[in-house]
């Protein structure tokens, strides 16, 4: 995106956009174990309302193709807005297909912000694409850290049916992003950088050992984003506010981890910070499964800073190996990404209702810790 003089303060404004749509996102998780009660579903169907918001990234590539020919800015300015009055509406529906769809349109918004959105992030960061990007996904954690603490309070204030209230802050944002950011345009690009012949190759090349890694960090990511607060609830016996409650520790502390993680990879390099992180997360899980009561806060917290603080320095590793199609290869990864985190939901939720949800958690970190390998076959340049 060529800018009209544009200074770091419009990856803030793209930021603030991240913070509000993903705190709205953000209320669906949470919430789970209430919805549960009253739809009265087991794990897996439970789970699956998380896949439903997923099933849309499958466009990612699709808009990320259009957002590196034309600017999609105006996606990235009114997600905030649909995605809030989507899901604050999550108490109307009365049965589990009308909720079903309600969270696939929520999905959609979810899908056109993200993958625009991280592309004009390295467009609008220059050479300081990690710091950037830990800029734009911090903002997306310290949503998820107080979107459980909003969701809870407004339904014990407005009940589950009066949520919509909330939407207001959508639009109001949305506004703020118009004003700051309706005058970027798309970059110019190379005449070639659309040459499929030449572009299909670096997928290729990229994107299958990028896949194996996603799937680790995925599993781990669904397992405690999705689960953790049910897990709470039903395994360690806390109630509902304070099962919610260790949801927002783990993304307190990843809001932290994200915004240190890809400044720290612009100097020690993202493959070394990947290492670090995808060996001791998958260790830090399976800790927090066996450990007493009082160490479960600690543990959440050193979860949060690495567990949770991938996705910076694999954003800023995508848009270094794409410089030319930032967009798509976004698109294309945040598509994988999300796909493979709603098979890992489903996987995880059709364990824990054969097995457990202990068991279900080991799995996850089993998968981590596979994944390592698939670092060491990712190039560090353009390939």
């Amino acid at each position: 995106m060529t800018r009209r003089q544009t200074s770091f303060n419009d990856v803030f404004a793209v930021a603030l956009g991240h913070f509000t749509h993903d705190v709205y996102s953000g209320f669906l998780a949470p919430l789970l174990p209430l919805l549960q009660d009253r739809l009265g579903v087991g794990y897996a169907l439970t789970g699956n309302l998380v896949v439903f918001t997923q099933i849309p990234s499958l466009l990612n590539p699709f808009i990320g193709y259009l957002a590196d020919k034309v600017s999609l800015r105006y996606f990235v300015i009114f997600a905030p807005a649909v995605t809030a009055t989507l899901m604050t509406a999550l108490g109307l529906p009365s049965s589990y297909l009308a909720l079903a769809l309600l969270l696939l349109a929520a999905g959609v918004s979810v899908a056109a912000f993200h993958a625009p959105a991280g592309a004009m992030i390295g467009e609008l960061a220059g050479n300081r694409v990690g710091t950037g990007m830990s800029v734009f996904m911090a903002a997306g954690e310290l949503a998820r850290t107080i979107a459980p603490i909003i969701a809870v309070a407004a339904v014990g204030w407005l009940g589950l049916e009066g949520l919509w209230r909330l939407a207001f802050v959508g639009w109001a944002v949305s506004g703020i992003l118009f004003w700051r950011l309706h005058n970027i345009q798309a970059k110019p690009r190379p005449p070639d950088a659309d040459n499929w012949s030449r572009l299909w190759p670096r997928l290729l090349r990229v994107f299958p050992y990028l896949a194996w890694l996603v799937l680790g960090r995925v599993a781990m990511q669904a397992a405690l984003t999705t689960y953790l607060p049910i897990y709470m609830r039903d395994v360690r016996g806390l109630s509902l506010a304070l099962a919610a409650g260790s949801l927002t520790i783990l993304e307190g502390a990843g809001f932290v981890g994200a915004l240190l993680s890809g400044s720290l990879s612009d100097r020690v390099g993202r493959h070394r910070m990947l290492y670090s992180l995808l060996f001791v997360s998958p260790l830090l899980l399976l800790a927090l499964l066996f450990v007493p009561a009082w160490l479960i806060i600690p543990l959440l917290i050193a979860l949060g800073l690495t567990a949770i603080s991938m996705q910076p320095v694999i954003l800023a590793l995508v848009q270094d190996l794409f410089p030319d199609n930032r967009a798509l290869a976004n698109g294309s990864y945040m598509a994988m990404s999300f796909a493979l985190r709603a098979v890992g939901i489903w996987a995880i939720g059709l364990t824990a209702d054969a097995w457990g949800l202990t068991a279900a958690f080991v799995l996850s970190a089993g998968v981590g810790l596979l994944a390592l390998p698939a670092i060491h076959f990712i190039p560090k340049q353009t390939p």
